[in-house]
């Protein structure tokens, strides 16, 4: 089964280029606020997944938060209608222009990760006679199960302050007379998809709660960052995660206090399955142990198979003839220009349409100019009614 293009109507199009399927994201949109509404839960969406401005403006308008990590975001968020009041502002390595500009926009908090972050935001907002919301990003040290690369809960991590320490920070905002402590954030991982990573992450999450209100510490919001993955194997029979099931289990599980708002910050499970990167294939090269399909898109326009060695399905829109076997690979040149080994596909000639599904998240907005190459243009389902 291939995915619903409207291939038809794509005469003329330029590839490579990205195909958004609006129907699908408005519907998966629809199902996480009926989840979270269900709860009282707080989604914030997180844009380095995709920020493309009409996506963010549709996400934007469901009432859904923000969740930045960089002064382009925070200011992208802005653009697109979300509400000040709802983007969190996290990462490592907040540079004083961007902490400048978030403190101006009056963001709901900035998630913090070190000391020397918490003394810097001190020092902007005293000079703009502002009072910085933080919360604290925990190292919760739980293992998420997945790719090393995008795993962040461990105490190898570059990202968070490890448990053992978040008293004494927390004991050290205290001496800030403009920081104003409203939360703990946690983020072990991307694209989790063993629900036993969250109920640990509660389960971390409640001790340590419990073990700082013993000390006079309060929370009133706790945000548990995003993670839930998506199926890449099958977009066509499965193309949204089970949110039924994600959100029920810090409904069950997190010990939650009265009054206490819960975060999520969810970015490739909302946009990954409505995105696909559409390509035209240029040769088919015959080897002598290998038949090549080779692309126009290469990594510049999707680079999560080379950086992650992360599957993608890949699919030939315009043939329906017995299928044989190749290496899908770009026209980059780097040997790590592939998008997969040894696949099937219908017999593939010059100028057939290839889709490369589930593209939706760390796709378009990963694209480069590596080689002097264009940026992809992007489409969507609307724009072919």
């Amino acid at each position: 089964m291939k995915g619903n293009f409207p291939v038809a109507k794509w005469n003329g199009v330029q590839t490579p280029f990205y195909f958004y399927d609006i129907e699908l994201l408005k519907r998966t949109l629809a199902t996480i606020k009926a989840e979270t509404d269900k709860y009282g839960f707080c989604q914030h969406y997180a844009i380095k997944a995709n920020a493309n401005p009409r996506i963010l403006k549709l996400i934007a308008s469901y009432g859904f938060g923000a969740d930045c990590v960089s002064g382009g975001e925070v200011q992208a968020a802005l653009d697109a209608g979300f509400d000040p009041h709802k983007i969190v502002f996290a990462g490592v390595g907040k540079a004083d222009w961007e902490i400048n500009l978030a403190l101006k926009g009056d963001i709901f908090c900035f998630n913090v990760e070190s000391i020397p972050e918490l003394h810097i935001i001190n020092e902007l907002a005293a000079a703009q006679n502002k009072t910085a919301r933080v919360e604290f990003r925990v190292n919760p040290n739980v293992d998420a199960h997945t790719h090393a690369k995008i795993t962040t809960g461990l105490s190898e991590n570059k990202f968070g302050i490890n448990l053992s320490q978040i008293a004494a920070v927390l004991k050290d905002a205290q001496t800030l007379s403009n920081i104003e402590v409203v939360g703990l954030h946690f983020h072990i991982g991307s694209q989790i998809t063993d629900m036993s990573a969250f109920k640990d992450l509660c389960i971390k999450a409640n001790d340590l709660q419990n073990q700082l209100e013993a000390q006079g510490f309060t929370f009133a919001n706790m945000n548990f960052g995003g993670g839930l993955g998506i199926d890449y194997h099958h977009p066509n029979h499965i193309d949204m995660p089970d949110f039924a099931s994600y959100f029920a289990v810090f409904n069950q599980l997190v010990e939650r206090r009265e009054g206490q708002a819960i975060h999520f910050e969810l970015g490739r499970a909302v946009v990954g399955q409505c995105g696909s990167l559409i390509s035209s294939v240029l040769y088919v090269k015959e080897g002598e142990v290998k038949k090549f399909a080779i692309l126009d898109a290469g990594f510049t326009e999707l680079i999560r198979p080379a950086m992650y060695d992360a599957y993608h399905r890949i699919e030939n829109l315009s043939s329906d003839l017995p299928q044989e076997t190749y290496d899908v690979v770009g026209p980059i040149c780097e040997s790590s220009d592939v998008f997969g080994k040894d696949v099937s596909l219908n017999q593939v000639k010059r100028g057939d349409l290839i889709a490369l599904r589930s593209a939706g998240a760390y796709g378009e907005v990963m694209s480069s100019t590596y080689n002097l190459r264009k940026l992809p243009a992007a489409y969507f389902s609307e724009d072919f009614e």
